[in-house]
């Protein structure tokens, strides 16, 4: 063994130890994204301390190909724990026939009264008063305004 050799396995012990603690903090803060440097200072740093040698010259295509895997690696596997998720959006239409519970009276003629619908708040009006508590049935909406009939037993 060289002064060489020693040396790299020395800097693949400190790689390793520096990429478990990127793992642990990546698992204590999910999302900190610090996962792919972590995995490739694992992998260069057991790749530095098995195969020594194997650094003098090709050290830098070994690190692009390790890095550029690992990143590929770490994307698929944060697609496959969170999804991409498409905006939610309410229109109009989509809220004809949906039926929700008022929160604050409606009375006629106002936009005062508020009802939740899917777990949204809206400003509700109807041509007759509905109290707090009470079912209702959306039957048409302009803008963020509803117009509502209560539902009955």
């Amino acid at each position: 063994m060289t002064l060489g050799d020693s040396m790299n396995i020395e800097i693949g012990f400190a790689m390793i130890i520096i990429g478990i603690g990127l793992m642990v903090a990546e698992a204590m803060h999910p999302g900190f994204f610090v996962a792919v440097p972590g995995t490739v200072l694992l992998v260069m740093g057991t790749v530095f301390i098995i195969l020594p040698e194997i650094f003098e010259q090709w050290s830098p295509i070994i690190m692009v190909v390790t890095a550029l895997l690992a990143s590929i690696a770490t994307i698929m596997l944060y697609r496959k724990i969170a999804p991409v998720q498409k905006p939610s959006s309410t229109s109009m239409d989509s809220l004809i026939g949906v039926k929700g519970v008022v929160t604050i009276d409606i009375k006629p003629d106002s936009i005062s009264g508020k009802v939740k619908l899917n777990s949204q708040i809206w400003s509700a009006t109807s041509e007759s008063t509905i109290p707090v508590g009470r079912e209702v049935e959306v039957i048409s909406s302009e803008g963020v305004h509803v117009k509502v009939i209560e539902l009955t037993e």
